[in-house]
């Protein structure tokens, strides 16, 4: 707990429109979290060296960023956290905290703590806790990233200015990082139509263009690093990029978790989580 006053704690990127965002909701409840920018190369180049490359490529990716990061310089490795979020389901997300340990070990870093952020009860971590508020602050960083998402995609590859979609969405995401402070559900209410509306009188050009969606595992479809850019190559060539939201992921886990929880005789705090979230998401 007497970590929680002096330690930032570090998260990897995974979708950079939500986590912005997200990373606000989590500092206006006491925490200091910072989201990995992973721009470039060298998080894979540091993953291969320590994630064997029979593990998924996201895997390598997520251990790359946070020893790119260790070996910055940037950060007083005393006082520092890594947050990794487990699903506990049967994908090899679930153990990326056993190779996060076990990297740094290797550096001779094996006094940071790891903390797992899971609604199926796999760690306790005293110094951080997921509360109601601090839940219903991050569902609104999710809804706002998956709307800003949409609409952003929708728009730019017709819009009739060049950069005025991207001009809106960066005037909108300053405001939704302030929204989720309080998460007032009155303000996120009218932030979304505020927000749509926007988007909506945007001028765009009578051209008709083929969608394309995207899917796949969660980290490289939303990661512009792990897919090479994938938004940007489509545009590029004259195509518009569909790209689920991140909240469909969310439910599918929040779902999954309450099941176990009922019926394997889970704790029931973390079915009180998972349908509290879940209530959240509907009064949305």
């Amino acid at each position: 707990k007497e970590m929680r006053k002096k330690h930032t704690i570090l998260a990897p990127q995974m979708s950079p429109i939500h986590f912005e965002i997200i990373e606000a909701a989590f500092n206006c409840h006491g925490y200091r979290l910072e989201i990995l920018p992973s721009n470039d190369r060298k998080a894979v180049d540091e993953g291969l060296k320590h994630v064997n490359n029979d593990a998924c490529y996201p895997s390598i990716l997520v251990v790359g960023q946070f020893v790119q990061a260790l070996k910055s310089g940037k950060y007083d490795l005393n006082n520092l956290s890594l947050m990794i979020t487990q699903t506990g389901g049967g994908c090899r997300a679930t153990n990326y905290i056993a190779f996060i340990r076990k990297a740094l070990r290797d550096l001779g870093y094996g006094h940071i703590p790891v903390i797992s952020l899971n609604a199926s009860g796999l760690e306790g971590n005293p110094g951080f806790q997921i509360t109601l508020p601090l839940v219903n602050s991050a569902m609104m960083a999710v809804c706002y990233g998956d709307l800003l998402m949409r609409m952003l995609y929708r728009m730019r590859p017709y819009e009739a200015v060049p950069g005025s979609a991207n001009e809106l969405y960066q005037k909108w995401n300053k405001i939704c990082k302030e929204a989720v402070r309080h998460g007032r559900v009155g303000t996120y209410r009218k932030n979304v139509r505020d927000m749509v509306r926007e988007f909506d009188s945007l001028p765009i050009t009578d051209v008709k263009k083929p969608r394309v969606g995207l899917v796949g595992e969660i980290l490289v479809k939303f990661s512009p690093l792990a897919n090479n850019h994938v938004v940007d190559l489509l545009e590029s060539e004259g195509a518009e990029a569909v790209m689920p939201d991140l909240l469909d992921f969310l439910l599918y886990c929040f779902y999954n978790s309450n099941f176990k929880a009922e019926n394997l005789g889970g704790k029931k705090s973390t079915a009180w989580l998972c349908n509290a979230a879940i209530q959240l998401l509907e009064y949305f």
